[in-house]
């Protein structure tokens, strides 16, 4: 181990996440030297002394690998003067630091801490700007302190930032005392981490911040499994195992939880349902704004059924009676609800009742929750349609905090809008977009209540039709076009429970029966490299493995390693980052897993140059990784419609491989031909629900690769996993 001492003369770059610096230092024993190293905050113009090791960099050359630092306080007068002419200071630059350090000289430090009124005895500074270069002087020794004392909880370096920008001096008094706080106030900061300051600090297992803390952590940590609401029993189960404490301990708290307005206590028939206040509220406004939508208007049946009529003719095409009531009920009503499986004509009836409203002058508007889903929308009527974040003009924010330029001050301006694919809306994204909705505008929900619910919270559809609080119009005949497709029809002999033959006599849906989990994934490489893309006229990139579980033999994590090595294989010539146990690799397929509504991307021109930019990317977008740039720290991701999105390594827990995704995840998206590799996996999964969704995944072929004993097995399981959500109550309250 060597020491070294000097100046900082330039960061050439710095990692603000975990602290990790490129500085050169101005050493007091030999010229500039090249320094790498975490440091906690740094400016340009500190003293430091530096103990590591010299080292090569096979890139950059000869290196100072720091492994200790501390900052020293400038003592001579050069140093005095460089560290306030650096930028540290707001509003000190050379030119004034020279005055400064002129007049004070070696008690310049002094004189800035303990007399900061003398400053204004030189030319250019007023009492104020004296003020201001104390308090910032101040303010850099507070942080730095801060820091280090928050450092000793194990807490990141960005994390500590954030909590002494949100506390300030109070963070010591509230870390003392109730660490929980921090779960509520600062974002970053979960149960988890404010659990582990607490033990530390020394405070009880049983005391009322933790346990309080501990409900709402267990209550957010069902939203994430989908429930808006948890019944009391499960909850108090949950949070007891969470907190190691006994059940008296947690129940104790409802009432008071209720009083500060945390949670509401409903009282259904069968139980108490516990919601954290955010989700009953929403609950609460969702129904009543889709009463409010749900009036009835006056209209001809004669001169509803001659336009339609005339819409057949020119479209040389013919309604059936459901199609026709559909077309009717959307002309009669604020609020309606279309629901049906594949091949039974939704798009036929979405196309003639926007024709309808077209012909009537009015203007219409089509989203879809996913991108994907809006493109297909886009491509099935003729007429754009957008995401319903973009359709509400998303202004940025993570997950929950998105925001957005229409709401109820500034709502959508259109006669009618038409929503797709509506199993997949969670509570939250109908809470929005109900807001940006007025009375008198028509809004027309389409979906199949049978496929998967949201990923998100909330189970809006499903809970819109058992509520019979509107008009439902159930779309079940399957046209012969359709009917022509093995896919359809064994996609609906599923959904009914009714035998599928597994002879492979098929054109569009085989099932290959293999008994070991090894041999199913080389025939699925087999598939995707060689037997499908021919077959259904598409790229390796487009076939997609679904599969029902995240881990085990055939799940998702084991299934993309192994797929990545077959399709994407290491090469030299690619880039390749390794984050936690993935290794992503220029070319590889990627998902982003969560919604990110603040990252910007942008759609260039074949020069590289961007031409159209925008917000925004979400759970379940998929896109091909087409640059790892090791020196500005990012990975680059190339999602549909050639949109461009940088991802600083530190982000890249936003992503997965997806050669294989699971089901949930391939919600709303459809492919040129899917592959199932099925043997067995948790019953409370492997049901009916899940195995219908997979196969209505698929536009010209399915495959199945497996046990035939298992994918009977999940038709036959009509037991889906149970999801806790008040809208229909709330519905039916109103």
């Amino acid at each position: 181990m060597e020491t070294i001492t000097g100046f900082v003369e330039h960061i050439v770059y710095r990692n603000e996440e975990n602290g990790y610096t490129v500085l050169n230092l101005a050493s007091n024993e030999e010229d500039e030297v090249t320094c790498v190293g975490v440091f906690q905050m740094i400016s340009e113009g500190e003293s430091l002394e530096l103990t590591g090791e010299y080292t090569v960099h096979p890139s950059y050359g000869p290196q100072f690998k720091v492994q200790q630092y501390s900052i020293k306080a400038p003592e001579d007068i050069a140093s005095i003067e460089r560290y306030l002419g650096s930028g540290a200071i707001k509003g000190v630059g050379a030119a004034l630091a020279a005055r400064i350090v002129r007049k004070f000289k070696e008690d310049t430090f002094r004189i800035i801490e303990e007399e900061p009124e003398r400053l204004a005895e030189i030319k250019g500074i007023s009492e104020r700007k004296a003020q201001e270069i104390a308090q910032q002087t101040e303010e850099k020794r507070e942080l730095r302190q801060a820091m280090i004392f928050l450092q000793n909880y194990g807490i990141s370096l960005s994390l500590a930032v954030k909590i002494y920008q949100t506390y300030q001096l109070d963070m010591y008094r509230i870390i003392q005392e109730n660490p929980y706080r921090m779960a509520e106030d600062v974002t970053g900061v979960g149960f988890k981490i404010a659990d582990e300051i607490a033990h530390r600090v020394g405070i009880h297992l049983d005391s009322d911040f933790r346990i309080r803390s501990g409900i709402m952590y267990v209550l957010q940590q069902a939203s994430l499994e989908g429930h808006t609401y948890l019944p009391e029993e499960l909850l108090t189960r949950r949070a007891c195992e969470l907190l190691g404490v006994d059940a008296s301990g947690v129940e104790k708290h409802y009432m008071d939880m209720a009083i500060d307005r945390k949670l509401i206590l409903k009282q259904s028939e069968a139980e108490v349902q516990i919601y954290a206040s955010t989700f009953y509220y929403m609950e609460l406004n969702v129904a009543v704004m889709l009463r409010e939508l749900n009036v009835k208007y006056d209209f001809s049946e004669t001169a509803v059924e001659q336009r339609i009529r005339k819409i057949e003719q020119l479209s040389e095409l013919e309604l059936d009676e459901m199609q026709r009531t559909a077309v009717k009920e959307a002309v009669r009503s604020g609020l309606l609800v279309i629901t049906g499986g594949p091949g039974t004509g939704k798009t036929t009836t979405i196309n003639t009742i926007i024709q309808y409203f077209e012909s009537e002058g009015m203007d219409i508007a089509l989203a879809a929750p996913t991108g994907r889903a809006a493109k297909r929308m886009s491509e099935t009527t003729g007429y754009e349609a957008k995401t319903i974040h973009r359709l509400l003009e998303l202004s940025g924010g993570m997950d929950e905090h998105a925001g957005f330029e229409r709401n109820e001050q500034n709502p959508l301006e259109t006669d009618v809008i038409i929503i797709d694919e509506m199993s997949m809306v969670d509570i939250t994204l109908m809470h929005n977009l109900l807001k940006a909705v007025v009375a008198g505008t028509r809004l027309i929900l389409v979906g199949d209540v049978n496929q998967l619910p949201s990923v998100g919270p909330g189970c809006v559809l499903k809970d819109i039709i058992d509520s019979h609080a509107c008009n439902v119009v159930r779309l079940n005949r399957i046209f012969r076009q359709a009917s022509e497709s093995d896919i359809i029809v064994n996609a609906h002999k599923i959904n009914r429970g009714e035998p599928v033959s597994l002879d492979n006599k098929s054109r569009d849906f085989f099932f290959l029966k293999r008994y070991d989990a090894n041999v199913i994934i080389s025939i699925c490489i087999q598939l995707i490299r060689q037997k499908l893309p021919k077959y259904v006229n598409a790229s390796p990139f487009d076939i997609q493995v679904l599969t029902p579980m995240r881990k085990g033999l055939l799940g998702v994590e084991r299934l993309n390693t192994i797929l990545q090595q077959y399709l994407n294989p290491p090469d030299g010539k690619k880039s390749e980052r390794e984050h936690g146990q993935t290794i992503f690799r220029v070319g590889d397929k990627v998902m982003q897993i969560k919604n990110n509504y603040q990252a910007e991307w942008e759609i260039r021109s074949r020069y590289n140059i961007p031409i159209e930019k925008g917000l925004g990317v979400f759970n379940g977008d998929m896109g091909i990784v087409r640059e790892i740039n090791s020196f500005s720290e990012t990975l680059t991701v190339e999602y549909e419609e050639r949109r461009m999105v940088e991802y600083p390594f530190k982000e890249l827990d936003q992503l997965d491989l997806a050669y294989a995704i699971t089901i949930h995840k391939s919600q709303g998206s459809e492919y040129p031909a899917v592959i199932i590799p099925l043997l067995t996996g948790p019953r409370m999964l492997m049901n009916r629900n899940l195995l219908y969704t997979a196969v209505t995944r698929a536009r010209k072929c399915v495959t199945l690769v497996g046990d035939e004993k298992a994918f009977y097995n999940m038709e036959a399981n009509v037991n889906e996993q149970k999801r806790y959500s008040g809208l229909r109550d709330r519905l039916e309250e109103l």
